[in-house]
This record gives structure tokens, C-alpha cells and sequence, in this order.
């Protein structure tokens, strides 16, 4: 699931093809490593989860470049490594790990 903030309103990005809905479905094992990966190009964003390609979103809103986060929700906890962004060239590209475990 892929979200946009704007003037402090969180609203979810529809997947291409699809309207509405949750995100994907995909096991996300716990207590390990994983890589997370969100490819930019022009108003198309591509997003990879261990190597696997998920999901697209088209989204407009931000023409011009600026600024990425991360957000999780409340009932797990994330912790994040080497996070960053560049240009696909870039030597991290495509190197995030993301460490999930759920609250208990």
C-alpha cells in the first residue's frame, strides 16, 4: 500500500487497474530482513518487496522533486536500514532492508 500526504491529509494511492481496495496480499515473515524498494518514474511508482515485483501506482500530485518517508502502522514493529533514494545508478539503490516483527 502506497500513500500520499498533502496539507497533513494521508489519502491511499490506487493500484494500476484496480480501484479502491487494500494493497496486495504477501507473507511477510517476521523477525527478518527484508528489502523494500519504490522505483520512480515520472508519475508511475513501481514497488518491490524482496526482489518481487508487487504493485504500480500513478499519481500526479508532486511534479517537481522532493521528499519520500516511511510509515508504518501501529501494530507491528519496523525497523529500517540504509534507507535512502537516488538514481538507479546509485550503489544503495535497491539495498533498503526493513526488519518487521509484530507487537505482541
Amino acid at each position: 500500500m502506497l500513500y500520499k500526504t498533502v496539507k497533513g491529509k494521508r489519502t491511499c494511492l490506487d493500484i494500476v487497474g484496480r480501484k479502491g481496495g487494500y494493497g496486495v496480499k504477501e507473507k511477510v515473515a517476521s523477525g527478518q530482513w527484508h528489502t523494500l524498494r519504490v522505483e520512480f518514474r515520472g508519475s508511475r511508482f513501481k514497488v518491490v518487496f524482496d526482489g518481487k515485483h508487487l504493485f504500480d501506482v500513478e499519481d500526479s500530485t508532486f511534479a517537481a522533486a522532493g521528499k519520500v518517508g516511511v510509515w508504518t502502522k501501529a501494530d507491528s514493529v519496523t525497523v529500517f536500514d540504509g534507507f535512502g533514494c537516488g538514481a538507479s545508478e546509485a550503489p544503495l539503490c535497491g539495498r533498503r532492508r526493513v526488519l518487521v516483527g509484530l507487537r505482541r
